[in-house]
């Protein structure tokens, strides 16, 4: 779009305007997608707001993409979460690379049935050029589809910015830009940021720069770094008390130099009472074999300030030594060449336009999560860096493909970061390769699925379940992750397969070469570690604890048939935690006296509708006929909070964790309910047959619910079935004597009674290593629940993680609990702890636990009181 030029859009619906401000959704509300208006439509047909080509049908039908004249790209997204409906209601009359003119129709939709489904019909047209257009004059009042002008886009005062790219595209892609010429200097400005000038006040710093119309360039001593650089400014190693100057040129040089001084000054949005940092100590090389006796090495690993520990929580039990193996974003196959440069740049070019909005939805999903929100937005800054995509663009045209362009320009600039001498700015290198990696897979149309050879310790800043079960198929031995909680789905899933698995690990996790030889030690929950380059000794001494463990774990599923009982002749009923036939079959393999939880949310995750009545009555046939005449325990559909599902649109909320989650989504999509409960009791079980309600927190929720199972039990000619109820909520527990006279059992969910008695959100990293259910407060509400449980003759069994945890059994039985359900690998091991304890001394245990203080002086009781003897 040349300057003066002015692009007019239509209203592509008819209906009331209304302020992109006010939709109810903080991805549009905020602009984190683009400036916009929205329009409550009473028409149906989407058309076309102007001559354009169309970008973008997204599979769901729901949104489409143009980009008309000048470079102008616009979006328009029929209803709020329409997405959730994967099609259904929308016909498109249009495909990707179709040209359009104004007033022609785009797509079709069914307004009854998007009511019905989603949350509004509020459809926005949003402007996504936002770096080169921007709107200058929006309509109001009611639109008539076709003939109102909606919105008169103009372009953006970027002349200085192109001639800075054009400059720095005649040098190759160089990181620097040559220095402005003629303009503004500021005098001296310290850089007062406890860490110099990292990731993130870089962030902010190239961000503001870019919204002037200027050339600008920092300076330190005799370096310059263009001010819209992420990586250029990186490159600069400002530390602490570095002195700068700013150089500007173009029409806003004074106002460009004065603001971002001022920035400086106060900070770029850091908080400047934190104490500098002390270097982080580079990790060890590896120990070379001496060829001549040498002092023996420990044969225990090394202390906690030992550089190659590097510290973590245990999510999943166990022990692995082998290979270090990076989920490596960059590493996609790719063609080198490529003839059509111009259908290349486009490419390049959209790629980066689908990471942004990709970028921009993680930030609006991050919610009150700041520091999470705060790293996908500095993705965001990187992602828009001019001299990583100068570098791309300039060998695009030398006859480069755009996904090798990118792959090498991103490589070339990580390269230069990753050899800076501070290490927390070195460490921003993986900040760039991840973000680059995303765009990557757009352009190699790849997915994320990467092999680990067998046997490996598998690291990486985040691991899906989905990742996490294809990893453990391929053989990995072990994972390791900067993020993640013992209680995520990727931890219960890695317990389920008998994977050990170490969350909260520090960021230098995701500087360790490929190759390098680790041993994951995650037998405790505290104290877990993955130990980098261990010496001959070490390896022999983990190798001597590994084979143990193996041969304990022989002689412990030999003996896993046998029922579970003290010492002093109190029998525990130990079931498992399940969520497919396969683990009910391997679950009977290993010693289960029946299911205390069947997962049946797991079956509606991964597609793209939920299942049907049919599908579930057969699946849950098939786990009541593998558990052969076993009890089976049923939990009802419990999703929302960090379990969505994307084909239920919920409302979006503030704080997911305390709103529709649970039995809660019931009320508000009560025909799965109803299904659900249908199927459960159409399935044929030979023994206890039980329905397990999940999230309750009042009475009126449970009896809702108990008419609801009785009208279909009714209406289905069905038997009896015994109901509970989870006690994830403390106010069930409180009100635990109430409870007892309307159910028939309880099932203790401790992962998040913890979550809501300590107030920590379970999944969130940094706190991983504080979600213990031994905190004191949280057993006193597990007996609490227990003594109401036995005044009314009612069993009380806990499924959380803690169940599976051998160290906690002890208490668990001393408060009163009858039944654990455990997950599948730990079944033989728990069986055997409860053998080797006595019920009596387990009850003093317990007694003295309830008056500590802390989780850690709990398991220090435990560990020095519950010994066999």
């Amino acid at each position: 779009m040349r300057p003066g030029d002015t692009l007019t859009l239509l209203a592509p619906l008819s209906g009331p305007i209304v302020p992109i401000e006010a939709v109810p959704d903080t991805v549009f509300a905020d602009k984190v997608v683009g400036d916009g208006i929205s329009i409550d439509p009473t028409t149906h047909t989407l058309l076309a707001p102007c001559d354009a080509t169309v970008t973008q049908v997204h599979p769901a039908r729901h949104a489409i993409t143009l980009s008309a004249a000048g470079g102008v790209e616009i979006m328009i997204h029929v209803g709020i979460d329409t997405v959730a409906l994967k099609g259904d209601g929308f016909t498109a009359r249009v495909k990707e690379g179709d040209s359009v003119s104004a007033g022609q129709a785009l797509l079709d939709f069914d307004a009854d049935l998007l009511l019905r489904e989603a949350p509004s019909l509020l459809t926005q047209i949003i402007l996504l050029s936002g770096e080169t257009s921007a709107i200058v004059e929006r309509a109001s009042g009611v639109a008539t589809a076709g003939a109102s002008r909606l919105m008169t886009v103009g372009p953006r005062r970027k002349a200085a910015d192109d001639a800075s790219r054009a400059s720095s595209a005649g040098e190759a892609g160089a990181s620097r830009p040559p220095r402005a010429t003629v303009g503004v200097t500021s005098a001296v400005v310290v850089v007062p940021n406890p860490h110099g000038l990292h990731a993130r006040p870089a962030a902010v710093l190239a961000s503001e720069a870019r919204s002037f119309a200027a050339a600008i360039s920092v300076e330190l001593g005799s370096r310059n770094a263009n001010a819209k650089s992420v990586v250029a400014l990186l490159n600069l190693g400002a530390g602490p008390g570095a002195e700068l100057r700013i150089t500007a040129s173009g029409s806003e040089a004074a106002r460009a130099v004065a603001r971002l001084v001022e920035l400086i000054r106060s900070g770029l949005g850091e908080d400047l009472s934190a104490a500098p940092a002390a270097p982080a100590p580079a990790a060890a090389a590896p120990a070379a074999p001496s060829p001549t006796p040498a002092t023996p090495a420990p044969s225990a690993p090394r202390g906690p300030d030992d550089p190659r520990r590097l510290p973590g929580v245990s999510a999943a039990p166990g022990l692995a030594i082998g290979p270090v193996c990076k989920i490596d974003p960059l590493a996609l196959e790719v063609e080198e060449h490529a003839t059509d440069t111009e259908a290349e740049l486009a490419r390049l070019h959209k790629a980066l336009l689908h990471t942004r909005l990709e970028l921009k939805q993680l930030v609006a999903a991050s919610g009150k999560r700041v520091e999470q929100a705060q790293i996908f937005s500095a993705h965001l800054t990187m992602l828009d860096d001019p001299d990583v995509i100068t570098r791309a663009e300039v060998a695009i045209v030398e006859g480069k493909s755009a996904a090798f362009a990118w792959r090498e320009a991103v490589m070339s600039s990580y390269r230069e970061l990753a050899r800076m001498e501070n290490p927390l700015l070195a460490a921003r290198a993986n900040d760039l390769r991840d973000v680059g990696g995303r765009a990557l897979r757009h352009l190699a149309g790849g997915d994320e699925a990467q092999a680990a050879p067998a046997g490996s310790v598998v690291v990486a800043e985040t691991l899906t379940p989905s990742e996490v079960v294809r990893l453990a198929d391929h053989g990995a031995a072990g994972f390791a992750s900067v993020l993640g909680g013992t209680t995520s789905h990727a931890a219960i899933l890695a317990r389920s397969l008998g994977v050990p698995y170490l969350v909260g690990a520090p960021a230098a996790l995701l500087d360790v070469e490929a190759g390098t030889t680790a041993v994951l030690d995650a037998l405790e929950a505290g104290g877990a570690a993955l130990l980098l380059h261990p010496t001959s000794a070490e390896l022999d001494a983990y190798r001597g604890r590994l084979g143990a463990r193996r041969a304990l774990r022989e002689r412990q599923e030999a003996a896993a048939a046998e029922r579970a009982v003290t010492r002093d002749g109190v029998r525990v009923a130990v079931l498992a935690n399940i969520a497919s036939a396969d683990d009910a079959r391997k679950a009977v393999r290993l010693g289960a006296e029946g299911v205390g939880l069947l997962r049946t949310e797991l079956m509606f995750f991964d597609r793209a509708t939920a299942p049907t009545e049919a599908d579930q009555i057969a699946a849950y046939q098939a786990i009541a006929d593998a558990l052969g005449g076993r009890p089976l325990t049923i939990r009802t559909l419990d999703v929302g909070g960090d379990k969505p599902l994307s084909y239920m649109p919920l409302p979006a909320e503030d704080n997911p964790l305390l709103g529709i989650r649970g039995l809660r989504i019931g009320a508000l999509h009560p025909t799965i309910l109803r299904s659900q409960l249908r199927a459960i009791l159409a399935a044929r079980v030979g023994a206890v047959h039980r329905v397990l309600l999940p999230m309750v927190s009042g009475l009126d929720e449970l009896r809702e619910a108990k008419q609801v199972l009785e009208e279909e039990r009714l209406r289905a000619g069905s038997p009896p079935v015994e109901l509970g109820v989870m006690v994830e909520v403390p106010s069930v527990a409180i009100q635990a004597d109430r409870f007892a006279e309307e159910v028939d059992f309880f099932s203790i969910g401790t992962n998040d009674l913890t979550q809501y008695t300590l107030a920590m959100d379970r999944t969130h990293p940094r706190l991983a290593g504080r979600q213990d259910a031994l905190h004191p407060a949280v057993l006193r509400l597990i007996e609490a629940t227990a003594q109401a449980a036995r005044r009314r003759e009612r069993h009380v069994g806990i499924c959380g993680a803690v169940a599976s945890d051998p160290e906690a059994v002890a208490v668990l039985i001393g408060l009163g609990v009858t039944e654990l359900s455990v997950s599948v690998q730990a079944m033989p091991e728990v069986k055997s702890k409860i053998r080797e304890l006595d019920a009596a001394r387990c009850r003093e245990i317990a007694r003295a636990a309830l008056d500590l203080g802390t989780a850690a002086e709990v398991r220090a009781l435990l560990a020095k009181g519950a010994r066999p003897g």
